[in-house]
């Protein structure tokens, strides 16, 4: 089956019972192929667009600019050639059925026959609602979700949205770092081949001190059984503050031409519950080397 398609989004097509997932589309427009399994009953053909990226809405005309799939769709490799189901009848629906049912809340899950994970695991489906309970962790450290081992989708805790989530892995050179010529995107990049990101905050105001209700919707395929809450401990911090360091109050006496006196910057320490501060390993004044962790002291230090 082909599908042509227009802006940047990744394609799932559901033929009947069987699941075919499409790549990103690298450019603009191009025609996609789906390997497809048909039986001798009549299948119904469910294409599902997720937007993978920002969805163009400046310049002239955007509301003319078209995406999404934009036609034919025909099936080849028939016995009579190819066939095209662009004037077939096609309906079309917005959102899943599981976010009509609500099914993140815990009093719609029962509604429906959930299946062991153990089944799922062995064979990752995209387009799969994934649930279990958890007690809250002790403690007054901040909470974040783990969800290595997953693909793309949503995260519900007790029918509360944390967002989406995407644990797709960096491309490019960490090796090198130069910042000569013309700035580019690519430059001195880090965190090559590890997920962009990995951990998703749980808001500790959300949980009940057990049978927390955790709801995953994945669309990719991943493995729930690698989801794991974890605790975030916070060892040290680093901050920078300069002489002329803006800020929303110096900008708002520029705007409207008051004359008064400049807020110097400032920055400002606080720890978490449980937790003081301990020492201050470094501190320079103008031009510090490296980085957080390994700053050196500049050509230019002053120690006061």
């Amino acid at each position: 089956m082909r599908v042509k398609e227009n802006g940047r989004k990744e394609t799932t097509v559901c033929v009947g019972s069987w699941h075919i997932r499409g790549q990103e589309l690298t450019q603009d427009t191009c025609t996609e192929a789906f390997p497809t399994k048909l039986g001798a009953s009549i299948p119904k053909l469910g294409p599902l667009g997720v937007v993978g990226g920002s969805i163009k809405n400046v310049g002239g005309h955007f509301e003319s600019w078209n995406t999404g799939i934009l036609g034919p769709v025909a099936l080849h490799g028939l016995s009579q050639g190819k066939r095209d189901l662009s004037w077939q009848k096609w309906t079309y629906q917005v959102g899943l059925r599981g976010e009509a049912m609500n099914l993140a809340y815990p009093t719609n899950t029962p509604s429906v026959e959930w299946m062991d994970a153990s089944f799922t695991v062995q064979k990752p489906q995209p387009l799969t609602w994934h649930k279990t309970y958890f007690d809250a962790p002790e403690g007054d450290e901040p909470l974040a979700l783990d969800m290595e081992g997953m693909g793309k989708g949503q995260i519900l805790v007790n029918g509360e949205s944390i967002g989406r989530y995407w644990t797709t892995f960096a491309t490019g050179d960490c090796g090198n770092c130069s910042y000569t010529g013309t700035y580019k995107p690519n430059k001195c990049l880090s965190g090559c081949g590890q997920p962009t990101q990995r951990y998703y905050h749980v808001p500790r105001s959300w949980l009940k001190p057990s049978q927390n209700l955790l709801v995953i919707f994945e669309e990719i395929g991943g493995n729930p059984s690698a989801v794991s809450l974890v605790k975030r401990s916070v060892s040290g911090v680093c901050a920078e503050v300069s002489e002329y360091h803006l800020n929303i109050k110096n900008w708002q006496l520029e705007s409207y031409g008051k004359g008064q006196t400049f807020h110097r910057p400032k920055v400002h320490w606080k720890s978490s519950p449980g937790q003081a501060i301990s020492a201050i390993k470094f501190a320079s004044f103008v031009t510090p080397l490296r980085k957080c962790g390994s700053y050196q002291q500049g050509e230019f230090h002053a120690a006061t």
